[in-house]
């Protein structure tokens, strides 16, 4: 070890303020030398096991607009008093992982942010000097076009777009010129109206089939390309829900309006596939991981963002109760001040009494005990599993759960994914937390929206 002494006599006080500031120099020298010494002393250097350890943050932060839904151990399932008449199969104890949950169904602004990025990204690849909206990886200035991955640099695109859209400055009337082909045109437009062609509004992706690779992972002939599925899809929700899921009804207003109103903002989005709500979730993951990297925050610091699975969203309705038939613990639908608690289709149609006649609001009524707001009634909800009855018996105990992607080609049949939670629409017996049904998985309705959970990376969050 590097040992330095420093002796000092009777000197004058100019040469002692002198020898002081020398005598710091020589001690941080000293500093450095030791810390030098002992690093190369350290066992890394002797050929030992140290471990190649990943670099630390802090995952206890729970996602926006999410609440943490902590592990247990619960029965799921119907109760013995409705085997008969649901055909459901009996409870059965599930232990279920952590995980965070958005704390209200997807609004229509939420999902509108979804649209608009898409839009706002094939804006920008359609104009003739797209460069202004680009960076390189760094974020330093435009990309070069003849190298290196181009990134969008959104706060140049500006909110919704407002540098886009509303672009009056020098060579705008080029670029806008670029962007005819995002408007309706010839027959297809109203006249007096420039409307977006939302037709044209396709997120494409890829993401790598986990039951695909389980299978073939271990053939030695299989190519890591046989289990991605690749997408395109048109997000935009389909408006017309509104007018094609009921016959003789005077929906106009809401296909005109529900999608893009300000006062339907804080509404559930409707009119989303499966697919879609599952291109939704991708993007969600994406728009995180690219600040998390601009931030040089580690890989995979929040697991991706995903639909519930079906035990893991009556898990959540529950609340951490156990044996309880709504989210709000209860076993009657109205409180005690005789309340309505859920936007249903009560009695013999009188949907005004719960305080809605279509939607309402993703933060009406009161949450659950973890915090959830509607998870019964309003819109029913996508989950990710496969609807097949025949497969509860063989679902394990921990993290249940059925998944099948079905193709174009597919039946039907193998399209079924399961909603979860009843509707404005539909009677009270959907609301309960047991209670299932399905829809094909391409196919939009006005009762249908969704919400994202994120798997928790650890074993709990309390811990």
């Amino acid at each position: 070890m590097l040992i330095i002494v420093v002796i000092f006599d009777k000197i004058a006080p100019n040469c002692a303020r002198h020898a002081i500031k020398s005598m710091k120099k020589i001690y941080l020298l000293a500093i450095v030398g030791v810390t030098v010494f002992l690093a190369s002393c350290g066992h890394g250097g002797q050929g030992e096991l140290v471990g190649a350890y990943n670099r630390k943050f802090k995952n206890n932060r729970i996602p926006l607009g999410m609440v943490y839904i902590p592990p247990g151990h619960t029965p799921l399932g119907g109760s013995d008093e409705d085997i008969t008449f649901s055909q459901n199969g009996p409870s059965r104890m599930t232990t279920i992982s952590a995980f965070f949950m958005d704390q209200t169904e997807i609004s229509n602004a939420e999902y509108r942010q979804f649209t608009n990025w898409v839009r706002d990204s094939i804006a920008i690849s359609m104009m003739g000097n797209p460069q202004k909206f680009m960076m390189n990886p760094k974020g330093k200035g435009a990309a070069d076009a003849l190298g290196g991955e181009k990134y969008i640099n959104w706060k140049a695109v500006g909110v919704n777009g407002a540098n886009i859209w509303r672009n009056k400055g020098k060579g705008a009337g080029a670029e806008t010129a670029q962007l005819d082909g995002m408007y309706y045109s010839g027959l297809d437009a109203l006249p007096g109206r420039k409307e977006f062609d939302v037709r044209k509004f396709e997120y494409n992706y890829a993401e790598l089939n986990m039951d695909k690779a389980a299978l073939g992972h271990k053939n030695p002939n299989s190519k890591r390309q046989d289990y991605i599925d690749r997408y395109n899809i048109a997000i935009y929700p389909d408006t017309m829900v509104w007018k094609t899921d009921y016959s003789y009804s005077q929906n106009d207003p809401m296909v005109r309006g529900y999608y893009n109103h300000p006062s339907y903002d804080d509404y559930p989005v409707v009119g989303v596939s499966w697919e879609q709500a599952k291109a939704f979730s991708h993007w969600r993951t994406r728009l995180y991981d690219g600040v998390a990297q601009s931030r040089k925050m580690p890989a995979g610091s929040r697991s991706d963002y995903r639909l519930p699975a079906e035990t893991e969203f009556e898990y959540a309705a529950r609340g951490g109760n156990t044996k309880t038939k709504y989210p709000w613990g209860g076993p009657y639908i109205r409180n005690t001040k005789g309340c309505l608690q859920a936007n249903f289709k009560p009695g013999r149609g009188d949907y005004s009494s719960d305080g809605g006649i279509y939607t309402v609001g993703v933060k009406s009524y009161f949450p659950n005990d973890y915090g959830l707001y509607n998870m019964s009634g309003n819109v029913s909800e996508w989950t990710l599993t496969a609807y097949n009855k025949g497969a509860a018996p063989l679902l394990h105990d921990l993290n249940p759960n059925f998944t099948y992607v079905a193709g174009p080609n597919d039946s039907k049949y193998l399209k079924r994914k399961v909603v979860k939670g009843g509707s404005w629409k539909d009677t009270g017996y959907f609301l309960q937390n047991a209670v299932s049904t399905y829809e094909y998985q391409d196919t939009q309705r006005s009762y249908i929206g969704f919400r994202c959970v994120s798997s928790y990376p650890g074993t709990d969050l309390r811990n």
